[in-house]
């Protein structure tokens, strides 16, 4: 599901021109950057801190820390990906201070167990298809949608606001910015097991929220 889009389309010359340029404290390629990157920057800021502004100021301090440092990048990952753990870093800091929480860890919690799904929507195990959906979900909103009503965009928010910030990092990553499994996982430092339990456990929250949303606006308006 793609959430956020909204980004430049200009095109962006190859990574090595890009460093080459900033490098050299290009004003031009810099403000390309910024207007071709710094909204997607700023939603996944603003999934582990509190406020946009918050969010805001993150965005304003990665890309500082971008020019302070981008005379030491090596090119062992894309430029992009470079920035964005620049950013990750940054946003992870500014929301423990906010919420005075204990440092990140890669190891899975408590709140990324359980179940994704409720269980009675499954049939029984011991009977024939044991595991399968009793009934399908509603379906999923399509990709190719750019857009969604004002109304589920903001269920979506809303629940994506009750994730653990570990779960809303990665479907932020993954489903709002177009990231690859490999990508998150070298921007999060965490391995590829944990990317796809923590994707899963967001994907299955959010669809389940979505899917109260759609049964209770179907009864409302006399959808049988």
């Amino acid at each position: 599901m793609v959430l956020g889009a909204g980004e430049s389309a200009q095109p962006l010359p190859p990574d090595q021109v890009l460093v080459a340029r900033l490098k050299a404290r290009d004003e031009r390629i810099f403000a390309l950057l910024l207007d071709s990157w710094s909204s997607g920057m700023l939603r996944v800021a603003r999934s582990l801190v509190s406020t946009r502004d918050s969010a805001a100021e993150v965005v304003q301090d990665t890309w500082l820390a971008v020019l302070k440092s981008v005379d030491t990048f090596e090119g062992r990952s894309s430029l992009k990906t470079w920035v964005y753990r620049i950013l990750v870093f940054a946003a992870k800091r500014r929301g423990m201070v906010e919420r005075r929480t204990v440092p990140w860890s890669n190891l899975p919690t408590a709140e990324d167990a359980g179940p994704t799904a409720d269980p009675s929507q499954f049939i029984d195990p011991g009977l024939l298809d044991a595991g399968h959906w009793r009934s399908f979900p509603q379906p999923w909103p399509s990709p190719e949608q750019h857009t969604l009503a004002d109304e589920v965009r903001h269920h979506v928010e809303l629940a994506l606001a009750q994730l653990p910030d570990r779960q809303r990092l990665v479907i932020a990553l993954r489903d709002m910015e177009g990231y690859t499994a490999a990508e998150v996982c070298e921007i999060l430092e965490i391995s590829a097991a944990n990317q796809r339990v923590l994707l899963h456990r967001a994907r299955a929250f959010v669809r389940g929220k979505l899917e109260e949303y759609y049964l209770s606006s179907g009864m409302e308006r006399g959808v049988t």
